[in-house]
């Protein structure tokens, strides 16, 4: 068994323990919509590293949605705006910690508030179940799945079976996304890891070398700075007052989704707007799509960043001297066993 496979199931054991202490489509088409699998039908994956040092060929996304009663002086419909959670960042969330309390006193409130998680990874779709899918120039896509999901892709990667990591070049292992229909749910549960492992193929490899892998990071928003966080907090707060949504104030920061960008100066928000001695108890009820739901919320509005290529990239995989190769390394050496 590789050392970067025990390292990575060390992180996920870490990761799971620390769980355990505690009581849809991009523009680009670079996103694959497996959520648009036919009941029953499947397609093969095969997962890549992550172009930067991180050791995980995954990053975690963490938003918040916010409800409000419409849009001030347009409409009294429910409305929901997406901003980003700071424990995606490493920091602890405001908004997590305001509703801490509300897990005691209104559960409701609180998952309405809770941070919803997804998690990024790319690859190569090696046998496509989606009839009308279209192959962009760049064949390496972002998979944006479930918490459900993802706990097969990380379960699969804790079988003694699995003696390299799933996204080497030479000797890793497809994933199978399977989908079926549970009522009117999509479910996952038996997707799995094929068996054999394949190396990459020269058209892969080809591809590859044209296309140097993304850093996964920078398919995260941005960090809100100052001003932003302020922003989120005030936003917080119209929302758990039941207001509705203010887009002169707030448009230029963070909108629903459809919304065109406003025109215009947005109104200041101050770093010290974001009191929370006004927050009401709740008046707006939403519907809030666990960590268990389908697929990505259509609402969200966040646009990847350009991936920074780099033509030294780091891989997963280290050479025999520690130090981590290039995947312009790998694909040398796997060009060489291919010969």
């Amino acid at each position: 068994m590789s050392n970067k496979l025990q390292e990575l199931r060390n992180r996920i054991q870490a990761q799971q323990e620390k769980t355990n202490s505690y009581g849809k489509k991009s523009g680009d088409n670079a996103n694959y919509p497996f959520w648009d699998l036919a009941d029953g039908d499947s397609s093969t994956i095969r997962f890549l590293p992550n172009g930067s040092d991180n050791g995980d060929f995954w990053v975690d996304k963490y938003m918040i949605k916010l409800p409000f009663a419409g849009i001030r002086g347009k409409n009294t419909n429910q409305t929901i705006v997406t901003v980003p959670c700071m424990v995606m960042y490493g920091e602890k969330c405001p908004i997590q910690e305001e509703i801490k309390p509300l897990w005691k006193t209104d559960e409701d409130t609180a998952r309405i508030y809770y941070k919803k998680k997804t998690t990024i990874l790319h690859g190569f779709v090696r046998k496509n179940g989606l009839k009308n899918d279209v192959t962009p120039e760049n064949p390496v896509r972002r998979f944006t799945v479930n918490a459900k999901l993802m706990k097969s892709i990380v379960a699969g990667c804790m079988d003694p079976e699995m003696e390299d990591m799933p996204t080497d070049f030479l000797n890793g292992t497809d994933f199978i996304i399977k989908k079926t229909m549970q009522g009117k749910f999509a479910d996952y549960s038996t997707s799995v890891y094929s068996r054999k492992s394949t190396p990459l193929t020269d058209e892969e490899v080809a591809a590859l070398e044209a296309f140097p892998l993304a850093d996964l990071s920078t398919y995260l928003p941005k960090k809100p700075d100052e001003q932003h966080l302020a922003v989120i907090m005030e936003m917080f707060v119209d929302s758990m007052n039941g207001e509705s949504y203010d887009l002169e104030k707030y448009g230029k920061f963070y909108k629903p989704f459809g919304i065109d960008d406003v025109e215009g100066e947005a109104k200041s928000a101050t770093a010290g707007s974001g009191t929370h001695t006004t927050v009401s108890t709740k008046s707006v009820v939403a519907e809030v799509e666990s960590d268990d739901s389908e697929e990505v919320a259509e609402e969200e509005t966040v646009v990847a960043r350009p991936a920074v290529k780099t033509a030294t990239a780091s891989s997963t995989t280290a050479s025999a001297g520690g130090q981590k190769q290039s995947v312009q390394q790998l694909l040398q050496q796997l060009k060489d066993k291919k010969k």
